[in-house]
């Protein structure tokens, strides 16, 4: 299986877990670091997911993925929080961080540099728009197709 079909076979199989307990998928990605893959699932729910609520998820999905034995490969499979610094992926990621800052990584420099901080102030399926921290009146229109990384920042 292909990293994308890895990545959405895991998701179709963990859906249901988060479902029934009210939680919400953030992202699944499969990697290779080192020697090593890693299938990793990240969860949150209203007010912060818990080391439990981790372990819940884990067991439930290791489970149902021993039973489909789809992925050929050795990984380690991995269930947490997207932490403070999450990614914004989903349309439901942007809208949530309206207002807040965030840093961007892009592909090419624009004005010489390719790492950027500020306020999300606008997206659509094709663009964003943040603002300078301390002057809101200076914005930046970003192509989100020139967006390498975009997460919230670390304050």
């Amino acid at each position: 299986m292909k990293k994308a079909e890895i990545e959405q076979h895991c998701t179709e199989l963990v859906t249901p877990i988060i479902e029934e307990n009210n939680f919400e998928l953030v992202d699944v990605e499969y990697v290779k670091e080192g020697q090593d893959y890693y299938l990793r699932v990240y969860a949150d729910k209203e007010g912060g997911i818990n080391i439990d609520d981790c372990v819940l998820i884990s067991r439930a999905l290791e489970a149902k993925l021993d039973e489909a034995d789809k992925i050929k490969d050795a990984y380690i499979l991995e269930v947490s929080s997207p932490g403070l610094t999450r990614p914004l992926k989903k349309d439901k990621d942007f809208k949530r961080s309206i207002g807040k800052l965030i840093e961007i990584k892009l592909y090419k420099a624009v004005n010489g540099t390719k790492e950027l901080e500020g306020i999300l102030k606008d997206y659509s399926e094709t663009q964003i728009t943040i603002c300078d921290e301390e002057d809101e009146t200076i914005e930046i229109v970003l192509n989100r197709n020139e967006i390498s990384m975009i997460r919230l920042a670390f304050v």
